[in-house]
């Protein structure tokens, strides 16, 4: 009968998983910004990118979800679980409010070390909870940057992983605030 069940639910919520967050209803249709609905016809991997990173990204991510800038703003308004990373690399970096900044996380080269260091972190950020909603963004539907970090988040075990397509120029297409994200050291 659970299965049965299960499998109900699996057909009705495919993209849901058990144990993920649900994303807050927010006015239909969705408002998007800065081209983060964008569908260039790239396909989905789940293999990191190597650079050049800036290039055009697909519109969905195997084992993770991804979020528009409104649906995001209503999730971190509505949950204060959800943890935020930034993982552009620059010099300087405004972000989302209450975003972390880990430089690096979204290479595309990640050996032994770098997974241990990278899930070392994650670990600290999420408090030992690998069912707690994180989100990854860099700064738009064409930075492959987010989608690695989020691809190295579902191999360290991480089971509700969102990726934040549009990035940070998504949102300041929305007019919404920035500020200087905390920087982790990892």
């Amino acid at each position: 009968m659970r299965q049965a069940i299960f499998a109900i639910f699996v057909c009705l919520f495919p993209t849901l998983t058990l144990g993920q967050v649900t994303f807050p209803q927010v006015t239909q249709p969705v408002a998007t910004f800065s081209f983060e609905d964008k569908d260039w016809g790239i396909e989905a991997t789940t293999t990191p990118t190597r650079p050049p990173y800036h290039a055009r990204t697909p519109t969905s991510i195997p084992g993770a979800r991804v979020i528009k800038t409104l649906e995001l703003k209503a999730l971190l308004d509505s949950n204060k679980q959800v943890v935020v990373i930034d993982v552009l690399d620059s010099g300087t970096r405004k972000s989302i409010p209450g975003a972390f900044w880990m430089f690096g996380a979204g290479d595309g080269i990640f050996f032994a070390a770098e997974n241990r260091r990278f899930a070392t972190a994650l670990e600290k950020l999420m408090g030992g909870d690998k069912n707690r909603p994180i989100v990854f963004l860099c700064i738009s539907s064409e930075c492959w940057l987010s989608y690695n970090a989020s691809l190295h988040a579902i191999e360290a075990g991480y089971k509700d992983v969102i990726w934040y397509r549009g990035g940070t120029n998504a949102w300041t297409g929305a007019s919404l605030e920035r500020t200087t994200p905390e920087r982790i050291q990892w």
